[in-house]
């Protein structure tokens, strides 16, 4: 099977993925049966470039690494938006890789609903439009007989929506929590060493775990984005922004770090979604004590880690990178994978 790919976006995750097209490409045709052949590349800082007989990848890598436009490559047709891009690439599928904005979810939803409306799958590793739109969103796959996938929105490349909708399908998840952010998780850790709050913010600004600006990770933006991805796409419900109490690691300071260890415990920025007795959603992000030998405990540095409370299995873990290029671009990979498995199957 050969499925025709439209990149929008080319930055870390789109070249994350590209890197893995290119050097598991005889891999993926022996193992899998799959075919990839990108027909589009657009990125708004790094030009576009359209062509239905298909574009080289490792020249498009090698052109982004000189930082050379993707416009100075050979295509059928250059300097398209985004949206003409997907209109006029007649891709199998859009892979939505732009950059996140948990405030309105754009320009990413646009494309999302574009693609549709031109009868293409999307496979994302944006959390905007699951986490703000995800419902209105299906609703419009559904009506055009496609569908989409976004493995990648929680945690990267370690599968955490696939483990709950289909390795766990028939178990009712009634709790989800876990360590959503590995900025604040690695902040955490190094405090725990003697280090105050600021330090730890400038090493991990240097390591290039937190940005120059690192609200969304420290206030818990990002572990917010995520909570309400989990609640909308695992408990079929519609929270917003004002549904979740977030509450971010500022105010922890060295004292409550050493009070913590004294007790054997630790600080973690946990996010959490669970279902009440009365059979309400209440989700929060928040820094939370837990006892430093239990499974979030135990999770130190920049990883992730999430547990499901079940009905049938009781408590099930998992933990593993949660942010990466090639982490990142595995994910936006193996659900490409996997649409490509459905597809199979209906023929």
């Amino acid at each position: 099977m050969e499925l025709k790919l439209a990149l929008i976006g080319f930055g870390v995750v789109g070249q994350g993925l590209a890197k893995l097209l290119v050097d598991k490409k005889t891999q993926l045709k022996k193992k899998y049966g799959v075919t990839f052949k990108i027909t589009a590349i657009s990125d708004f800082a790094k030009g576009a470039i359209l062509d239905p007989k298909g574009i080289d990848l490792k020249k498009a890598l090698k052109a982004v690494d000189s930082r050379k436009s993707l416009e100075t490559l050979k295509a059928k047709t250059k300097g398209l938006d985004a949206i003409k891009t997907i209109k006029q690439a007649e891709a199998d599928v859009v892979v939505e890789a732009t950059f996140t904005d948990l405030k309105t979810g754009q320009p990413a939803i646009k494309h999302v609903e574009q693609a549709f409306k031109s009868k293409a799958h999307v496979v994302t590793c944006n959390k905007g439009p699951v986490a703000l739109a995800h419902k209105r969103l299906s609703n419009l796959a559904k009506k055009h007989g496609v569908s989409w996938r976004y493995e990648g929105t929680v945690m990267s490349g370690t599968p955490v929506i696939s483990l709950a909708k289909e390795a766990m399908a028939g178990a009712d998840i009634t709790a989800v929590r876990g360590i959503l952010n590995g900025t604040t998780n690695y902040m955490l850790c190094e405090m725990e060493k003697g280090a105050d709050y600021k330090k730890v913010l400038k090493k991990a600004q240097k390591l290039g775990y937190a940005e120059a600006d690192p609200t969304g990770d420290v206030e818990g933006f990002d572990a917010m984005g995520k909570v309400l991805i989990l609640a909308n796409t695992l408990m079929g419900v519609a929270l917003k922004e004002k549904d979740v109490k977030r509450k971010g690691i500022t105010k922890i300071t060295s004292a409550m770090i050493k009070k913590a260890q004294k007790s054997g415990k630790r600080y973690k920025l946990i996010g959490e979604v669970k279902k009440t007795k009365g059979g309400k959603i209440e989700a929060s992000v928040k820094p939370t004590l837990v006892p430093a030998t239990s499974f979030l405990g135990s999770i130190t540095g920049p990883r992730n880690a999430i547990s499901f409370d079940t009905d049938t299995l009781g408590e099930v873990s998992i933990t593993g990178p949660g942010a990466g290029k090639i982490e990142t671009g595995f994910s936006l990979l193996s659900d490409l994978l996997e649409l490509a498995w459905g597809l199979s199957q209906k023929k």
